[in-house]
């Protein structure tokens, strides 16, 4: 008799008397026996902390080859058709062969091919990530160092790699080294150092498909060496070793590539994962780790030698690498700074314009820092100031005179024109002088490339503009001054600035006299119309702010841009003043005026990296944080806005990664620059100062803030909160999570008017009479009043919520995103509430051919 049955092991199987391995059977029945009744979980296991463990991970190798052997037969049948009949005990018996796998062991072929069948035969298995996968590389490596690997031993070897592979294990990014080290053991690689299933990656792979194998054995050379990437920048070894291979590709064959692929990151995988787990992040948004290193390599080729179309694409792989994934934050940080890292790198002034580009675009606050430190090295290496590095590192694109491009294509004009600062138009001018809208047939036949050309002319141009905008309207800050002629070249006859810097207001200072103007009619004129003559050595020119001119001549100047229909590409002669308040003249340190607002924390984080505020997200483990901080370097000042974490339950008050899904908010404070500070979240959550010299400290009196700088801080601050507060999401009239913050939403959303606010109004008392539905409009206090039909209705000047009379009952509108206002002209960009007020106030008025049920169902309620 072979078996005794009367002794059975703890998952049944009958122990065989005569079997060569009945030491080793009877180790593993002990150990099954003893977590039998512990039902320890196989996540917590430690193969050690049981007698019948211990003696296992003593086994010696002979011993461990045959407890191998034993496992093979024993795993298996507790899982028939990929389902275990006890996961505590299946996963003991699983994690103890992972533990003797991790030993140089005597297996063979056969064992080998049998291990493999066990473990790639079910890839839907949902268990299957806890198969000794590690173990088993290392198993096949060992046996390849020595031996042939056999056709038939591949083979199932691939089953492995293929369950790896499968879509269950989606992004994992354990999984791609096993996956090459077993590619490489059975000798399959270099070929497969690309794994398909993202859009690039599959651009890629057809890529390298279409050349001959001598080209591809050099690109396989070349793509394994930039998988190597696992620095945060290429050490001196690291390029010297990419330099040859990079030579055999040839630079005009690695330049195609890149432009055939790169583009293709920011698009989701086509290889679909259709489930993941309730805590897991989509991995269809993600980029694998192996890839992530290899992108890494690649941008980091683009720096020896550098080429204009290289440095776009950084740009855009930089983009879409710190773009937010929901759960994660952005989405392939490394590969960001890789870019970063390069474009800082790249000589010349193009990559300079790039990295511009990506210090408007890119709101991660990290990246932030890095962008800075390319920038200010670049400007050391260029030998120029870091704040005129920016202004003369501005690409035209093309563009022969300001805001046009004329290229001649045959019988037709090429006409590409800037119409505002985030758009532009093409037409096609006949050799009669007609226009056609649309790309000649002849053309796009006989000028592919060069079309080609034009049309990312244009896109690059509708990136630029609005970083150009922003560098601008910063300008108030550094209170910066340029000579006359410095100032045409950079600014007024720029070809791409020029088509903002003739749409703001100037003062042009001789030393004498100072005078103000903007550009009109080929121009520099005045309020009155009169041309200016200022073109001589000794003038200065610096950007016009309201604050340093009489109300009557700012006023002035609105009329003028109305008159004339100048839009401003933003609020100048419209932009708010903030002036010292008699309570902070009390305060004397410290202001309160945009104290106790509640913030959307994660769209306050992004303004403040859109306005150049350090911030970094407020997490509920934190014990202290610094608050969010402005440099005023030209000052020597640094400004504060003091903001803290609101709730305290973990989940309902945070994200699933801890931060605060709202902040409440305090002081503003003004510090000398050198000064340090933080706030110590404890105690109640109090500010504490340190340093070694603590009388600097202290915060500075508001007196003593230049009031241009005071101005514009407190215009930052308005900002983040007139987009940021909660009290401006119509879907937030219940107060939020247990209504706890509904008396700050409705005194917010019909309150008194902030100063952005108030200008809104001072805005529309000239907009309104050029309304079709003038007629029914007019303004009262707060409140824009549009009679309607059905009713009349209160829209707030400040949040943009309506109000029904007459009981003012509450009109919730969401409005759609891009919503423009009927195509009425507005004095300047960029105030998206102006345009969603104005919106709001043509459906109305018009509240009889409403269509939606939900917005009729509240107004006939």
């Amino acid at each position: 008799m072979l078996f005794k049955r009367s002794k059975k092991a703890a998952d049944g199987y009958v122990l065989d008397e005569q079997h060569p391995c009945r030491a080793e059977h009877e180790l593993a029945s002990k150990l099954l026996q003893h977590y039998s009744k512990t039902a320890a979980p196989r996540w917590d296991f430690k193969l050690k902390a049981s007698p019948p463990g211990a003696a296992i991970a003593a086994l010696d190798r002979d011993a461990s080859h045959r407890y191998v052997l034993v496992m093979l037969e024993r795993i298996p049948p507790l899982e028939p058709k990929g389902q275990f009949t006890s996961d505590a005990l299946s996963g003991v018996l699983i994690e103890s062969l992972k533990y003797i796998l991790r030993r140089k062991l005597p297996l063979q072929a056969a064992e080998l091919s049998s291990m493999a069948r066990w473990i790639g035969r079910d890839p839907q298995n949902r268990r299957l990530w806890s198969h000794p996968f590690s173990g088993f590389t290392k198993a096949i490596e060992n046996f390849a160092a020595k031996n042939d690997v056999s056709d038939e031993l591949a083979a199932d070897v691939q089953l492995v790699i293929d369950t790896l592979t499968h879509p269950r294990f989606g992004q994992d990014k354990d999984k791609f080294p096993l996956i090459d080290r077993m590619e490489q053991a059975i000798g399959r690689a270099p070929e497969c150092m690309i794994h398909p299933g993202e859009a690039w990656s599959d651009a890629a792979l057809s890529y390298l498909e279409a050349l001959p194998d001598a080209k591809s054995a050099e690109w396989a050379a070349l793509l394994n060496h930039c998988r190597t990437a696992t620095m945060s920048k290429p050490t001196a070894k690291w390029s010297k070793a990419a330099a040859p291979l990079l030579q055999a590709v040839g630079h005009e064959e690695f330049v195609r590539f890149m432009k055939a692929c790169i583009p293709l990151v920011d698009k989701p995988r086509t290889d679909v994962i259709e489930s993941w787990g309730e805590y897991e992040i989509d991995p269809n948004v993600l980029i694998c780790d192996p890839h992530a290193d290899l992108l890494r390599g690649l941008t980091w080729l683009c720096t020896f030698e550098p080429h204009a179309d290289l440095t776009r694409l950084l740009t855009g792989l930089a983009i879409t690498a710190y773009k937010k994934v929901p759960g994660l934050g952005p989405r392939a940080v490394k590969i960001g700074n890789a870019c970063v890292w390069a474009l800082g790198v790249i000589p010349g002034l193009d990559a300079i314009g790039q990295l511009a580009i990506l210090k408007i675009r890119v709101k991660f606050g990290t990246a932030q820092n890095g962008i800075e430190k390319a920038l200010s090295a670049a400007a050391q290496r260029e030998n120029l100031p870091r704040e005129e590095l920016e202004e003369m590192a501005v690409p035209a694109y093309g563009l022969e005179t300001v805001g046009e491009l004329r290229e001649s294509f045959g019988d037709f004009t090429a006409r590409l024109t800037v119409t505002s600062t985030s758009s532009t138009r093409l037409d096609w001018v006949k050799s009669d002088g007609k226009i056609q809208k649309s790309v000649p047939k002849r053309i796009k036949e006989d000028h592919p490339d060069e079309l080609k050309e034009l049309k990312r002319a244009a896109k690059d141009l509708q990136k630029m503009l609005p970083a150009q905008r922003d560098r601008l309207d910063g300008l108030f800050r550094q209170e910066k001054r340029w000579p006359f002629a410095v100032w045409r070249e950079r600014y007024l006859d720029h070809p791409l600035v020029g088509t903002l810097a003739r749409r703001l207001i100037w003062t042009f200072d001789d030393g004498t006299a100072a005078r103000t103007g903007i550009w009109h009619k080929s121009n520099l004129v005045d309020l009155e119309g009169s041309q200016i003559d200022c073109a001589t050595a000794h003038t200065e020119v610096r950007l016009w702010h309201p604050i340093e001119s009489e109300t009557d001549v700012v006023l002035a100047w609105r009329d003028w841009l109305l008159e004339h229909e100048v839009q401003q590409p933003f609020k100048q002669a419209h932009r708010e003043i903030y002036l010292l308040t008699d309570a902070e003249r009390t305060t004397g340190t410290y202001s309160n005026r945009y104290a106790a607002h509640v913030l959307k924390q994660h769209q306050f984080n992004a303004l403040c990296a859109t306005r150049a505020w350090s911030s970094s997200l407020r997490l509920m483990v934190d014990d202290e944080y610094e608050p969010p901080t402005l440099e005023l370097s030209h000052l020597d000042l640094r400004a504060e806005y003091w903001v803290e974490g609101a709730g305290e339950e973990y989940g309902t008050d945070t994200t699933e990664a801890g931060s605060f899904l709202y902040l409440v908010t305090d002081q503003v404070r003004f510090y000398p620059r050198n000064a340090a500070t933080n706030w110590a979240h404890a105690c109640g959550g109090g500010y504490a100062t340190h340093g070694q010299d603590e009388a600097r400290n202290h915060p500075l009196p508001l007196t003593e803030i230049p009031p241009l700088a005071f101005s514009e801080v407190m215009r930052d601050i308005d900002l983040f909160v007139g987009v940021a507060s909660v009290g401006n999401d119509p879907n937030w009239a219940d107060g939020g999570a247990a209504g706890r913050y509904v008396d700050y939403w409705h005194n917010y959303s019909f309150g008194e008017l902030a100063a952005s606010a108030q200008t809104r109004r001072d805005v529309l008392k000239g907009l309104i009479p050029r309304l079709k539905i003038a007629d029914r409009c007019e303004i009262q206090d707060r409140f824009l009043v549009v009679r309607g039909d059905l009713r009349t209705y209160k829209i707030h000047l400040g949040s943009g919520n309506i109000l029904m009379e007459p009981d003012d009952q509450y009109l919730c509108i969401v409005p759609a995103q891009g919503k423009k206002s009927d195509g009425l002209f507005l004095p300047f960009e960029g105030d998206t509430r102006l345009s969603v007020i104005l919106s709001k106030a043509l459906l109305l008025a018009a509240d009889k051919k409403i269509t939606d049920s939900v917005i009729v169902q509240q107004i006939k309620k």
